[in-house]
Parts: C-alpha cells; sequence; structure tokens
C-alpha cells in the first residue's frame, strides 16, 4: 500500500525568494524604499512605467534621483517622519502623471523600516474618462435630437415607376456603395432627404446614425455650436460638462446636410475642414477632435451662380461636387404621382384612423396637375384630404382646391387662356394674375414670393394688390389675401 503524499510546505523565509516573481504580477507599480531611501525591490511594471530600467534604481537612493531630474518628487523621507501613508501627483518627463502612493511597513520596534510606494499612470485613467464623457455627449445629442426620423420612411417611400426614378435609383445605388460625397440637386420638396437616406441605407454605414442638419432652420447664432459643439465654459450660459455637435454625432455613420446653400460663409470654412482633414473643432477647443463621417448635402439652389455672387465657398463648392444626383420633379415623373399619392393616404388614414380609396377620377385628376410644389405639395394635399373628408371614396370634389385653380391642360402645363378678341396684354395679364396667385397660395408671403421669383419686394408688391384690388379685395375687407411677409 503506497503512503499518501505529502504536499510540501512553503515558510515564509522559502516565499522570499518569490517576493520579486509575486511583485512583477501586480498591475500597478511598486518600489521598496529603506528608510534611508535606498531602493531595494522594483516591480517590472516600474520599469514599464517610468522608463527607467530595474538594474538602474536598484540600490540607488530615491532623494538623488530628484536631484538628478529623474523623478520630481518622492514619498520616502515623508512617510519615514510621518509614520504613514502619504499620496502625491508626480509628473513624467513625457507629460504623464502618475499617482503615487507611499506606505509605511513598521519593524518590531515600531520604526518606519521600508516603505512601499505604488504608482498609477492616470493619464489612461483621464484620457479614459475624457473619451467616455464624450460618448456621453454624444448620446445626449442624439437622444435630444428630433425623432421625426422613424416616420420618414413610412411617410416618403422610394417610389420608382417611372423611368427618371429608376435611372435616379441606379446611380444612387452605385454611389451608396461607396464613401464619396454625394450633392443632391433638386427643386424644394421632391425628396433629397428621401434619397439621402436611401443611399445611407444601402450603404456600409447603414447600421451607424444617420444624422440630418437642416441648414436653413438653424438661427446663424447657434449654427455653429450645433453643428461644432463645444467645450465647458466657452461661453456664458454653455453646459458644465461641455456638448458634441452633430459633425460627431454622426460619427461612423451619414451626415445630411440639407439646404447647403444657406450655410452662412464662415460656418462653410468650418465645413471645408472635415471634408479636407476629417477633424473637427468644438467651440473653445484648443485642439481637432477626428471624425469618420460621410456627407450628403442638397441644395434646391445653384451653387456655380452662388460662388459667382460670393455667396458660396468655391473650395467648399468642388469638394462638394464629387458624386452629383439631380433628383427631378414630379411634374417630369408622372408615373410617380399615383403611387405616391396612395401611399401618403395609406399612411394618414393609418394616423388618423380612417379607410379611405381614391376614386380612378381623383387620381387622373392628381396626375394632370403641375405640382409646383412637387412631393411635399402632394403630401400636404393627401394630408388635408384624410383630415377633412367624411366619406370612404375620396372624389374629384374633394380635391377642388387643385382642380379648380390648376388650369392644366392634357400635357399638366398651364392652359393657355382663350385668345378670341383678346389683346397680348390682357392674355399675359391673366397669366402673370394666374402665377401671382398660385405663388402666394403656395409661398405665404409677399417677401417670399418676391425671393422665389428673384424679384424686387416692390415690385410684387404693387402688382399684387393691383390683383387684389381688381378682384375686389380691398382695403376694406377683414381678411386680405395680401401678405406683406
Amino acid at each position: 500500500m503506497l503512503a499518501p503524499q505529502m504536499h510540501k510546505v512553503y515558510t515564509p523565509d522559502m516565499l522570499a525568494e518569490y517576493v520579486e516573481k509575486l511583485c512583477d504580477t501586480f498591475r500597478d507599480a511598486i518600489c521598496v524604499t529603506d528608510r534611508k531611501g535606498y531602493c531595494v525591490l522594483v516591480n517590472k511594471r516600474h520599469a514599464e512605467l517610468t522608463g527607467i530600467p530595474r538594474s538602474r534604481i536598484i540600490g540607488a537612493r530615491v532623494q538623488d534621483m530628484v536631484k538628478n531630474g529623474l523623478f520630481d518628487v518622492v514619498l520616502n523621507s515623508r512617510v519615514v517622519e510621518m509614520g504613514e501613508s502619504v499620496s502625491e501627483v508626480q509628473r513624467l518627463a513625457d507629460g504623464r502623471s502618475l499617482v503615487l502612493e507611499g506606505h509605511p511597513v513598521f519593524s518590531n520596534d515600531g520604526e518606519v523600516a521600508y516603505v512601499v510606494t505604488i504608482l498609477r499612470d492616470v493619464t489612461a485613467l483621464t484620457a479614459l474618462r475624457n473619451e467616455i464623457a464624450v460618448q456621453k455627449e454624444l448620446l445626449e445629442t442624439f437622444q435630444n435630437m428630433s425623432m421625426r426620423d422613424k416616420t420618414t420612411t413610412t411617410k416618403y417611400p422610394l417610389v420608382m415607376q417611372s423611368r427618371a426614378m429608376q435611372r435616379l435609383n441606379g446611380e444612387a445605388m452605385a454611389i451608396a456603395e461607396t464613401d464619396a460625397t454625394v450633392l443632391l440637386l433638386g427643386e424644394t420638396g421632391v425628396g433629397k432627404d428621401v434619397i439621402a437616406r436611401h443611399i445611407h441605407r444601402d450603404s456600409r454605414r447603414a447600421n451607424a446614425p444617420f444624422i440630418k442638419v437642416d441648414c436653413g432652420s438653424i438661427p446663424e447664432n447657434l449654427i455653429e455650436t450645433e453643428l461644432f459643439g463645444y467645450v465647458p465654459g466657452s461661453f456664458s450660459g454653455a453646459s458644465r460638462s461641455g456638448k458634441a455637435g452633430l459633425v460627431e454625432a454622426a460619427s461612423t455613420g451619414t451626415l445630411f446636410l440639407d439646404e447647403i446653400g444657406e450655410l452662412p460663409m464662415p460656418m462653410q470654412s468650418r465645413l471645408l475642414r472635415v471634408l479636407q482633414d476629417f477633424e473637427v473643432m468644438r467651440v473653445g477647443a484648443t485642439a481637432p477632435r477626428r471624425v469618420d463621417v460621410r456627407v450628403i448635402a442638397a441644395t434646391n439652389k445653384d451653387l456655380e451662380r452662388e460662388v459667382d455672387r460670393g455667396k458660396f465657398r468655391s473650395d467648399l463648392y468642388y469638394r462638394l461636387k464629387v458624386a452629383v444626383l439631380r433628383v427631378p420633379p414630379l411634374r417630369d415623373r408622372k408615373a410617380d404621382i399615383q403611387p405616391l399619392a396612395r401611399s401618403f393616404l395609406a399612411y394618414y388614414s393609418g394616423k388618423y384612423g380612417k379607410d379611405l380609396k381614391f376614386s380612378e377620377e381623383a387620381l387622373e385628376a392628381l396626375s394632370r396637375y403641375n405640382w409646383p410644389g412637387n412631393v411635399r405639395e402632394l403630401e400636404n394635399l393627401v394630408q388635408g384630404i384624410v383630415a377633412t373628408c367624411q366619406h370612404s371614396i375620396v372624389d374629384v370634389a374633394d380635391i377642388k382646391g387643385i382642380a379648380v385653380s390648376a388650369k392644366v391642360d392634357g400635357d399638366g402645363k398651364f392652359a393657355i387662356p382663350a385668345l378670341e378678341g383678346r389683346s397680348l396684354k390682357s392674355i399675359m395679364k391673366e397669366l402673370e394674375q394666374a402665377v401671382l396667385a398660385r405663388g402666394l397660395e403656395r409661398y405665404g408671403s409677399i417677401t417670399e414670393l418676391a425671393r422665389h421669383m428673384q424679384m424686387d419686394r416692390s415690385t410684387i408688391f404693387r402688382k399684387v394688390r393691383a390683383m387684389q384690388a381688381a378682384k375686389g379685395a380691398g382695403p376694406s375687407r377683414k381678411k386680405p389675401l395680401l401678405k406683406a411677409g
């Protein structure tokens, strides 16, 4: 019968030969000095952290190391004198900061025999804390943004019945596979937003954020901080923790800059840096932050003309003009009108708890209309129909708002007034009045109408006043049609 195997018993004296190896297992740096300051033990992490080899430290006096400029702080003398633990911050020549904790080890007679100093690198900890703060700011920025994006895909399906949209979709899909900057051109309301989301959804960034910035709706005095963020204390009223801008919030994803032509010139310079260097400088910051973002810009303006007028930076324009897509107006893609109308009707019927359908006559009337306000005008019309319609079938009478005012012929163009017995002047006056009436209906004010028609405001005002006076809409009316804007 075999005798039971006896386990080897390790005594403290035997353990002493392993002390150095045991210390090497610690993640913190350790330095042990005697009461006179001579170093008797350092672990492997100490050499890694300070950059000073173990052989150079063992046997050396830490007070001499301070004189020689190796360290700027030692705790040995203070711990020996006070007989208690001491903490201090030490800064290395490379700019890093270390937290030192000196702890006394007492002899049997109560004197401090050794001092154990533990060193921790707080530079990495500070960087991690800053990174967590940045992530928190990004999360808050993202959460505080409008949640309307959730319904956009439902409201705005990508309808591609027309050849024009099928061709555009093919181009968009080819671009989506790249990270190229995209410039979307087209009239107001044609659906540039939908194309931008479609490109993002089919790109490798599909699972990352899609951040839309409406450059025309953010007040000029706020757009810098909204786009680029700010550091704590950069201005009066700023958050004490700082704030990430929308450019940073879009990092790893897509930044959609709608109405890029409305961006003020100083902000154009800041945006150019993002496109050139993929860096963003927060307001009040001294160092830039790297961002990985794909930019899609959209405008209804002629940017080349804006460059010639000095309203848009030429270098930014050429940075944006990489992959250019022109979204056709709704009047040039008639085949999309009825599918879009049905989609909007289904969406708003569900939203308002109704069950509505278009009659064939109503759909034909929608197809014949010229839609100067494009898809947005169609959506607004359908929403109004759903809100007011009292029966289940939407007929021509329910869309009389466009049926009466459209005056379209079979090709969807404005019908020419009757010619018999009329002068050219009277015919042109009727056409002009029809255009002005439509413009006021669409833009809502003289100022906006003058801007879109690129005419002097006083000229538009005079013509509209004369038109309304001829129709009996004089100053005595309680609700005049004329809006000075």
